[in-house]
C-alpha cells in the first residue's frame, strides 16, 4: 500500500472506531487491525494516539470553520461591510449544527466522530480548542461592527454562550427528546438554528429594550396596605 493510501486508511479506520466506541476504548492495535496496516505505520505517520486524534479533529474542524467564515463573509458583503448580528450568529452556529444533526447527517462517520469529540473531553482535543481561536476573533470583530459601542466583554460572552448552546444541543439531544417526550424535533435543524440564534441575539440586545418603570404601590391614607405590597 502506498504511503498516502496507508495514511488515509489509518485515518478512516480511526475515525470509524472512535465514532463507534469513543476515544478511551480504542487502542492503536484496534486501529491497525481495522486499517489492515502494521503498528509501525501509525508511528511513522502520526507518532502517537494523541497525534492521530488531533489530526482527525483538526481536519474536521477546518471544514466547519471554513464554512463558518464563508457564511460570515457572505453576510458582511451583503450588508455592505457590516452584517446583522442575527446573520453573524447564524454563521457561527449553523455549520456546527447542520454538520451533526438531522437524519441526513448524524448517522455519518464524520458527524458521529465530532459528536464524540464534543462529549468526551480528551487532552489533544482540549488543547486544540483552547489554542485555535483565530477564526472566532473574526466573529468577535464582525460583532463589534454590527453593534458599535457595545462592551467587548459582552461580545465575548455572547459568542461563548452561542457556541455553548449549539454544542450542548448536540451532546444532549437524546435527553431533550426524552424530557420533551418527542415534542422537541431534533430533525428540524433549521428550526434549532433559529432558536439558538434568537436566544443569542436576545442576550446581546436585551439592554437595548427600554425597561418598563416599576409599578409604584398606591398609598392609602398615608400608609401602605397589604394589598399594595
Amino acid at each position: 500500500m502506498a504511503s498516502d493510501q496507508t495514511r488515509s486508511a489509518i485515518l478512516a479506520a480511526a475515525e470509524r472506531l472512535y465514532a463507534d466506541r469513543g476515544f478511551g476504548d480504542v487502542t492503536l492495535r484496534d486501529i491497525v487491525a481495522e486499517a489492515n496496516v502494521n503498528l509501525a505505520a501509525v508511528n511513522y505517520h502520526f507518532g502517537s494516539k494523541d497525534e492521530l486524534i488531533a489530526e482527525l479533529f483538526v481536519t474536521r474542524s477546518i471544514q466547519t470553520n471554513r464554512e463558518r467564515l464563508n457564511e460570515l463573509k457572505a453576510a458582511e458583503e451583503a450588508g455592505g461591510g457590516r452584517a446583522a448580528i442575527e446573520d453573524i450568529m447564524r454563521a457561527l452556529v449553523g455549520p456546527t449544527l447542520r454538520g451533526c444533526l438531522g437524519p441526513d447527517r448524524e448517522g455519518s462517520t464524520a458527524a458521529r466522530f465530532m459528536i464524540r469529540a464534543s462529549i468526551e473531553s480528551v487532552p489533544p482535543i482540549r488543547r486544540i480548542k483552547n489554542r485555535e481561536v483565530d477564526h472566532l476573533r473574526k466573529f468577535a470583530a464582525a460583532m463589534r461592527r454590527a453593534m458599535p459601542g457595545r462592551d467587548d466583554t459582552e461580545m465575548y460572552w455572547g459568542l461563548h454562550f452561542a457556541l455553548a448552546m449549539a454544542h450542548h444541543t448536540i451532546r444532549e439531544k437524546e435527553r431533550l427528546l426524552r424530557l420533551s417526550e418527542g415534542k422537541c424535533d431534533l430533525d428540524d435543524v433549521r428550526a434549532i438554528i433559529d432558536r439558538v440564534v434568537t436566544v443569542s441575539v436576545m442576550a446581546l440586545t436585551m439592554n437595548d429594550v427600554p425597561s418598563k418603570p416599576a409599578m409604584r404601590p398606591v398609598v392609602v391614607h398615608g400608609r401602605l396596605t397589604r394589598q399594595d405590597l
